[in-house]
């Protein structure tokens, strides 16, 4: 899992409509980069809309938000347009971009130990330095856990 500190990976995914977006494309800007499992479930739609709820308080405190599963751009379109979520959506269907961030690994459900989405948001400065991560997130809290 990547730290405080640390340089944010380099990656190239697509966002829900398609466009490659890569890590070069977020430097310049404050980025909130938040993983979470899957579209249309519970936590991940609780999480989605307390970021959408509070984008305006967001937005004024300079940052963009990425918000990242492994399910696909079409089921993105779905997702944020089901929940009118004003940020963009990322799939990472390889988990090439989870597993360099570190948000990709074991998790225990149902008694049984598999492969997974580790829900964790990261806070990047503008030169791609990580400033804070998340890694306890409270999904219907979110958006006062980065304020």
């Amino acid at each position: 899992m990547l730290k405080q500190g640390d340089k944010m990976p380099d990656f190239e995914v697509v966002d829900q409509n398609g466009n490659t977006v890569r890590s070069a494309d977020l430097l310049g800007k404050r980025t909130i980069i938040y993983f979470y499992p899957k579209d249309n479930t519970p936590g991940c739609t609780a999480e989605a809309c307390n970021l959408r709820d509070n984008y305006s308080a967001l937005k004024a405190a300079g940052y963009e938000i990425y918000g990242v599963s492994k399910d696909s751009a079409a089921s993105h379109v779905k997702f944020r347009d089901k929940n009118a979520l004003p940020f963009t959506l990322l799939s990472d269907k390889s988990t090439e971009m989870m597993q360099a961030f570190g948000a990709w690994g074991e998790k225990k459900m149902c008694g049984r130990t598999c492969m997974g989405t580790l829900r964790t948001t990261f806070i990047i400065d503008e030169n791609g330095v990580i400033e804070k991560v998340i890694e306890k997130v409270d999904t219907k809290n979110h958006a006062s856990q980065i304020l």
